[in-house]
This record gives structure tokens, C-alpha cells and sequence, in this order.
């Protein structure tokens, strides 16, 4: 495959996640399908950009127990993991309000966070 339908490919594949995460965002932002205190749901996670210092929201899925919050992800280039490792204060949205958290990054086959609720 050539570099230029590489590159192709990623531009689609990002404007597809882009799309999608613009309509599901607000949606469970607000609360609709988080986690229980124990339990899988929905969440929105906020960074902030590492070269840019905006703030950055992406939905994800996410598996609870107590103040603790696990997801991953098999993307090794996915700008959100980047940003947590560049800074670990986070902000997980359950409920309609915004949590402050830190996150650990164990990076692998799967890469997986701990978002630890303050």
C-alpha cells in the first residue's frame, strides 16, 4: 500500500471518529449511559492538548468500580492517550458533571488507562 492511500485512509478514519464523537459527546456528557459505581457505560473524557493546551473531549467506553475508571484502546497513535501522557490531570464527565481524575497509562498490545476519580 502506498503512503499517499495510507495517508488517505487516516484522514477518512479521523473524520469519521471526529463525526461521530461530535454527536455522541454531549449526549453522555449529560449523563446518558455512565457506569454505575460498579459497572461498564459510557463517559466522556477531557484532556488538555499537548501542543495546543485546548481542552479536548472524546466519549469512550469505560468499565467502573468505586472511584476507579478503566478504558483502552488498541490505537497506539490515539491523540487522546498522547495528551494524558503528556499531562495526567484529567476530567472524566459522569452525570452531567465534571470529575477530576488521574490517569496512569500502561501502554501495550492494548493500551490501557486507570482514571482514578478525586
Amino acid at each position: 500500500m502506498s503512503d499517499e492511500l495510507r495517508a488517505a485512509q487516516a484522514d477518512v478514519t479521523q473524520a469519521g471518529f471526529r463525526l461521530l464523537n461530535s454527536v455522541v459527546a454531549p449526549v453522555v456528557q449529560a449523563g446518558v449511559a455512565n457506569p454505575l459505581p460498579v459497572g461498564a457505560g459510557a463517559i466522556v473524557l477531557e484532556t488538555t492538548g499537548r501542543s495546543s493546551g485546548k481542552k479536548r473531549r472524546v466519549p469512550l467506553l469505560a468499565s467502573r468500580l468505586g472511584g476507579k475508571l478503566v478504558v483502552s484502546t488498541v490505537r497506539s497513535d490515539s491523540q487522546w492517550v498522547k495528551n494524558i501522557e503528556a499531562d495526567p490531570n484529567v476530567t472524566v464527565w459522569l452525570y452531567g458533571r465534571a470529575r477530576p481524575a488521574k490517569a496512569t497509562v500502561n501502554r501495550g498490545a492494548l493500551n490501557v488507562v486507570v482514571l482514578a476519580l478525586e
